[in-house]
């Protein structure tokens, strides 16, 4: 139990709006929920690697909190200073405000996020003032995989590791500080690796990383209004959902070669991406899929609520994929591909279908269509073990549990 408001200190590649994922919203989830509860905190973010796939500005923008301050980093240097880091696994242009951030305030907690662009060097710092519980959430394979997501040669789920041919087949300059053990030193600096599924836990230590990595999972605040009172249908046809970035691993094309057979029902595009020229190429012909581009959170809600099922149809291995969450915080059923942490979370609540062939998705597409207590009842049980396990309240009792549980490891006493 905390009795006492504490500071935080989160450090980050991307942070919204500079942020494309999933990994960003928990974050931003997170820092408004400490917030909430009378923490202060700051977020460290490199505002220079959003730009290096996105040119312009963000075109979603986000609330701030008052007990949240935001740093965003940018250079002069600009995309010179997430190369050097990523050459040199060092935060060289941007040490001085880190540095500063650090000599600040004493800071009790320090949670590192998405560090790719930051380097492993910023692992070992600590504030100045004092000593910090350090904990590092695993929202990729980075620590990994020099690709962040364990996709082979980039066309594939990578079943063992083929780092420096398959980092020169995706056209990324090879990270020679990964062979140094660089990463191995830097990783002793963290008190607590939390995995926000079981799954990528265990990957992370078939893959010989050499801490322990604990399971804490995803959530997302209750939006009841969302199913108590939703918005209105976006449409009167039935219609199947797709959230998340238009990218090749997403697997929305594999989809839209399935809705080929499907003609009663429409797929809805929710998101955007590099690879959404192609998508939307692919898809010219079919008027039963529709693109909706980027959508803000409040926009998805009556979505989720009214839509048959939300589909995840993802080629690599998610770390936990947060569309599930969302989808169940509206009680919507889910239908998901038999890969990464996508079935641990649909076993775990009961809220839906896992596939395997092009068959076994269009089966799961006919049962929930055709069926409408059988929506009720998946939604109901994915809505209930949202509640149990991936609501605001069960995330943040468990968060303090770690924080609590590394702070007496280390110092002897909780915070």
């Amino acid at each position: 139990m905390i009795n006492r408001p504490l500071n935080f200190l989160h450090l980050t590649t991307f942070y919204p709006p500079y942020s494309f994922g999933g990994d960003a919203m928990y974050l931003y989830r997170l820092c408004h929920a400490l917030g909430d509860e009378g923490h202060q905190v700051d977020v460290v973010h490199c505002v220079d690697s959003y730009h290096l796939q996105h040119p312009g500005e963000p075109e979603i923008q986000f609330a701030d909190h008052p007990n949240v301050k935001v740093h965003g980093l940018r250079s002069g240097y600009k995309w010179l200073s997430p190369l050097l880091t990523q050459q040199t696994g060092r935060a060289y242009l941007k040490r001085r405000p880190i540095r500063e951030l650090l000599a600040s305030k004493p800071y009790d907690v320090m949670h590192y996020h998405n560090t790719s662009l930051l380097g492993p060097e910023v692992l070992t710092w600590q504030p100045e003032q004092g000593n910090a519980v350090k904990l590092y959430t695993t929202h990729e394979h980075w620590l990994i995989c020099p690709m962040h997501v364990l996709w082979k040669f980039n066309s594939r789920p990578c079943e063992k590791p083929e780092c420096f041919r398959c980092t020169l087949h995706g056209k990324r300059p090879p990270q020679f500080w990964r062979y140094t053990g660089m990463l191995e030193r830097a990783s002793q600096h963290v008190d607590q690796f939390v995995s926000p599924s079981r799954f990528t836990a265990n990957m992370h230590a078939e893959r010989g990383f050499p801490k322990p990595v604990a399971h804490l999972p995803y959530f997302i605040d209750r939006v009841d209004h969302d199913w108590q009172n939703p918005g209105p249908r976006p449409q009167e046809r039935p219609y199947f959902l797709f959230v998340g970035r238009l990218e090749e691993i997403k697997g929305l094309q594999t989809l839209i070669e399935v809705w080929k057979r499907v003609d009663k029902y429409d797929l809805l595009v929710a998101g955007a991406g590099n690879f959404g020229e192609q998508l939307r190429t692919q898809a010219a012909d079919n008027p039963r899929i529709k693109f909706l581009g980027a959508l803000p959170q409040r926009e998805l809600g009556a979505l989720y609520f009214h839509s048959l099922a939300c589909l995840v149809p993802s080629l690599t291995y998610e770390t936990f994929g947060i569309i599930i969450i969302e989808s169940f915080a509206r009680k919507a059923p889910v239908i998901v591909r038999d890969l990464g942490a996508l079935p641990e979370v649909v076993q775990d609540s009961g809220g839906g279908f896992v596939y395997r062939t092009d068959e076994e998705l269009l089966a799961a597409l006919e049962s929930l269509a055709t069926s409408t207590a059988q929506r009720r009842e998946l939604g109901e049980k994915g809505y209930e073990a949202f509640l149990k396990w991936w609501c605001k309240e069960a995330h943040l009792k468990l968060y303090f549990q770690f924080i609590q549980q590394s702070a007496i490891s280390k110092f002897g006493k909780p915070l």
